[in-house]
């Protein structure tokens, strides 16, 4: 008997080997399905779960052949403790507004973006993003979504795109004013969401991948207590170093 659409279970496809833009000299491939459907909440969640991140109405994780760097990572909330570090960075921000807003964008917010990407992502693969892509990149969406904006004043000085799911929030990327770099604002934006997790009460903020090795991921090691999905699941996380 045929399933109706609404209840097909996706279709999962692997992209070509590509240079990973982490690990210099390995080669990168992923899995990847549409999100779409009246389904598309659930199959977030769980593909979230599952170590998939979420970009438009793709969902996707690392299927690499000879690496195993990128592992998922979700901070318990309610055992989170900011260090005296963290501390400072919230201290350090007090003066900032934030709103959730519906996933709608604004010239404003691409203006940001390209500040942001021309001083630090300079030759990432969002380099050339133009206005169209960031509208698609945030407007493109068939699950529960919002953008939240970061002001000093009436100034824009952050922005995050964050995926709320059924057992926490999930980053989905932030960008932030260039020249504010001392104030480490992509710290910040993650501590303020760990406190909006808890107001709804709400035991896990997903991370996305950490990877031990890469400076521009390892950061997230710390948000303490960390989980961090495993062959048996998601288990506590213990630093390497």
């Amino acid at each position: 008997m045929n399933q109706s659409s609404g209840h097909r279970l996706p279709s999962f496809f692997i992209t070509d080997p590509m240079p990973c833009p982490y690990i210099e000299g390995m080669m990168e491939r992923k899995l990847f399905t549409h999100i779409a459907g009246q389904r598309a909440t659930e199959i977030n969640n769980n593909l979230t779960h599952a170590g998939f991140r979420r970009s438009q109405t793709i969902a996707y994780r690392p299927a690499c052949d000879k690496c195993s760097a990128c592992r998922s990572v979700r901070i318990d909330v309610e055992g989170f403790a900011p260090s005296r570090n963290l501390r400072r960075i919230i201290n350090r921000n007090a003066a900032l507004t934030s709103d959730v807003l519906s996933p709608d964008t604004s010239r404003e917010q691409y203006d940001l973006l390209r500040r942001y990407l021309d001083a630090r992502h300079e030759n990432g693969g969002m380099a050339q993003m133009t206005v169209l892509d960031y509208m698609a990149m945030v407007e493109e969406t068939s699950v529960k979504t919002n953008l939240v904006e970061y002001r000093d004043g009436d100034r824009l000085v952050a922005c995050l795109l964050v995926d709320e799911l059924r057992d926490g929030l999930s980053l989905v990327y932030s960008f932030f004013d260039p020249d504010m770099a001392a104030d480490s604002l992509g710290s910040y934006i993650i501590l303020d969401q760990i406190a909006r997790a808890k107001s709804l009460k709400l035991p896990h903020v997903y991370l996305g991948y950490l990877i031990e090795d890469c400076s521009k991921m390892s950061y997230k090691k710390r948000f303490k207590p960390l989980q961090i999905l495993g062959e048996q699941g998601w288990e506590p996380y213990h630093d390497q170093d």
